[in-house]
């Protein structure tokens, strides 16, 4: 075996032992937290120095994620005026693995004068952050993955993935939805994953009449660019579809008939409310690369076509 793997599995074994103390560890302080992070009527403000600081800008993005509004604060900034975006509306979490970093002392302050929660996170229960601290959040005494135990790995690892327990928690306890979710991420792949068909379709499409000339249908066909058009019946609703396939299964005698001869009925639709993953999946599944979007009443709203996923990112 390679010496690099080796050293590769050694570290992350030591990690998984040192995730699996900390899941014991939890008890009555983690439930503590939640109800401290649940009564604010402000935000978390996530702090920590050095690796720590690293860790609590990740947890801080995750709440904010995940419908818990809350923003990091470096602490040496705090110090220098940066104090003044913590209310006493708000909770403090604050990150320090040894619990007696001095960088923090200004903001641990700050909280016991103006009686803002604050929740710590720190390997001692005896240290100054925790023992200041209105929750502790002790982290197991798990050895560090670097053998050597100066280098933060296992530690930082803990409290990340303490961060997203309580973030998680917090999820589940609002019934937060991928709708939610997809409120904080408009952008990249994740956001046109969970965006809506309503937001991505054509709404000037190709339709003709059940009555209407094969002539006009391949106009409109050629007119629109789609390679498709839909066909409406007197009421307006989608009947049908015409598409390469059906012109060249009706090539004989095709300009004398009329749409409703060479249509497709019933085709697959997609509604505007369905998330555009749903659309991609059902084209994938039938072949096609062209949907109809179509409300409740059964009238043609839009079209959804797999270039438009394409640019989107989300193919």
């Amino acid at each position: 075996m390679s010496v690099y793997l080796d050293t590769a599995r050694r570290v992350v074994a030591t990690e998984i032992e040192g995730l699996s103390q900390l899941a014991a560890s939890l008890g009555d302080s983690f439930d503590r937290a939640i109800e401290t992070i649940l009564s604010a009527q402000g935000r978390i403000i996530v702090s920590g120095m050095g690796k720590s600081g690293h860790v609590g800008r990740k947890i801080a993005a995750t709440l904010a994620s995940t419908g818990t509004p809350a923003q990091f604060v470096h602490p040496a900034e705090a110090s220098h005026g940066d104090l003044g975006m913590v209310t006493r509306a708000d909770v403090v979490m604050m990150l320090s693995y040894s619990g007696e970093t001095p960088e923090l002392a200004d903001m641990i302050a700050h909280t016991r004068r103006f009686r803002i929660p604050l929740i710590g996170v720190a390997s001692r229960a005896d240290s100054t952050l925790l023992r200041q601290a209105d929750v502790a959040l002790v982290l197991p005494a798990a050895p560090e993955a670097c053998g050597e135990g100066i280098v933060p790995t296992t530690s930082t690892t803990m409290t990340i993935a303490l961060g997203d327990a309580l973030a998680i928690a917090l999820m589940e306890h609002r019934q937060f939805t991928p709708e939610h979710f997809r409120t904080f991420h408009p952008g990249g792949k994740l956001g046109a994953k969970l965006s809506r068909v309503g937001d991505l379709m054509h709404r000037d499409i190709p339709l003709v009449a059940e009555d209407a000339p094969m002539t006009d249908a391949l106009l409109v066909i050629s007119q629109k660019s789609f390679g498709v058009t839909g066909v409406t019946d007197a009421d307006g609703r989608l009947s049908g579809i015409i598409t390469d396939g059906d012109l060249r299964r009706h090539m004989q005698g095709l300009l004398d008939r009329r749409a409703a001869e060479v249509m497709t009925r019933n085709p697959r639709t997609v509604h505007p409310d369905a998330l555009a993953e749903a659309a991609v999946a059902e084209m994938q599944t039938r072949r096609i690369t062209s949907l109809f979007v179509v409300a409740d009443d059964g009238k043609p709203q839009g079209l959804v076509h797999i270039h438009d996923f394409l640019r989107s990112g989300l193919v």
